[in-house]
């Protein structure tokens, strides 16, 4: 009787370690996040295979130690960007579409893109140039907004791979296109490093006088694409001025203490900890999405920004040599779209900070100039710094 009692006891250890073995990560309750690996294996290049203005268009990648980010040559854009998390896992904190007829038919054209010729806004769309007036087609209301109704982001860019962590983009934009003068050459030379930076590096030369704001508009969100609002980030920018704004986010031409306000971000704050505020200047842009006036020297680059995912402990920190930073917090995102992911582009639910000169500043007089003359060089570098918070 006890050796057949010791034989049942040896089939039910059996059977347990067979059952523990066979238990799938479905049964422990807990959902993982997809590696990079299965993230970037969604995205094919035969969606991004594409021919528009009778130039082809396709999908690259870069990557370095614990960074790699998707771009597509249609509007120079980044598609996804993935670093690891607090829990090593890698995530995509850049939100985009999966293929280029999704990013050509959003109705947000601006995820991920390289913007010019002027980035943000031209009132009225109107300028001078050494007397005589430039007009730019108007798609913000009554003003011009990101380079006019097809700015870079529209269009399609040479590209070239130097190596696996290095592309360069370059675009002739001709005299007259939408409405600014001379033909203005651009190259934008995105770039990876084994400390987690995205490098900017934007050069351009014209043949005549011509406005030139180039920056990117990746929307972040950085507890990984589809997570959810962006509310509950950690903010804080390196700024105690920024540019009020009228109704159309026009700037009025002067600069304002952000002390006591819902614009002060000299220490950590939530994005949603005062979105809400009864102020004028958050009703103008229905929440954030204003310039701020950096406290930087103008001797390199300098740190204008830091921002923490709450649930990803997924740090960004924003260096630049521009004066100015662009606070966008999704507020005109209305879930029309469909991210890479399969989520939508719910209010709320990305950010974007944008590294430039201030908003209308060919109309400003009180604001640094961006008319780049012939002969001269345009060059600016932001770089995107990512870590995990300690």
């Amino acid at each position: 009787m006890k050796k057949y009692k010791s034989i049942i006891c040896c089939l039910a250890g059996v059977l347990v370690i067979v059952s523990c073995k066979n238990e799938t990560p479905a049964n422990n309750g807990n959902t993982e996040k997809p590696t990079t690996e299965k993230q970037v294996a969604e995205l094919k290049k035969a969606d991004f295979e594409s021919t528009i203005d009778g130039k082809a268009t396709g999908l690259y990648f870069i990557e370095a130690k614990d960074i790699k980010i998707a771009f597509t040559n249609y509007g120079a854009r980044i598609v996804g960007l993935w670093v690891p998390d607090s829990k090593g896992v890698m995530t995509d904190v850049v939100v985009g579409h999966g293929s280029v007829s999704d990013f050509k038919n959003s109705s947000e054209p601006y995820f991920g893109a390289t913007i010019g010729r002027v980035g943000n806004r031209i009132a009225k769309g109107t300028f001078k140039v050494d007397g005589k007036e430039y007009h730019v087609p108007l798609n913000n209301g009554v003003n011009s907004l990101h380079g006019g109704k097809k700015g870079f982001q529209d269009v399609v860019w040479d590209v070239k791979q130097t190596d696996a962590k290095t592309l360069v983009f370059s675009y002739l934009s001709p005299d007259g296109e939408q409405g600014f003068p001379g033909n203005l050459k651009v190259t934008v030379t995105y770039s990876v490093d084994d400390n987690q930076t995205l490098k900017m590096d934007y050069k351009a030369t014209t043949d005549a006088k011509t406005p030139v704001n180039l920056t990117n508009h990746a929307f972040f969100n950085l507890n990984g694409e589809g997570s959810g609002t962006i509310l509950n980030h950690q903010v804080m920018i390196n700024a105690n001025k920024y540019t009020p704004v009228d109704e159309g986010l026009i700037p009025f031409g002067k600069l304002e203490a952000v002390a006591g306000t819902p614009f002060d971000f000299t220490t950590f704050h939530t994005i949603g900890e005062r979105v809400e505020a009864e102020n004028q200047q958050l009703k103008n842009g229905a929440g954030y999405d204003h310039n701020y006036a950096l406290n930087t020297t103008g001797k390199g680059l300098e740190k204008a920004a830091t921002v923490v995912g709450d649930k990803s402990g997924i740090q960004m920190d924003v260096y630049t040599v521009e004066p100015g930073l662009q606070f966008y917090s999704g507020n005109f995102m209305k879930g029309q779209n469909t991210f890479k992911s399969g989520a939508k582009d719910d209010f709320r639910t990305a950010f974007a900070m944008e590294t430039q000169h201030f908003p209308d500043a060919i109309n400003q007089p009180a604001f640094a100039p961006i008319t780049l003359e012939p002969g001269a060089a345009y060059h600016t570098v932001s770089e995107y710094r990512f870590s995990v918070k300690k």
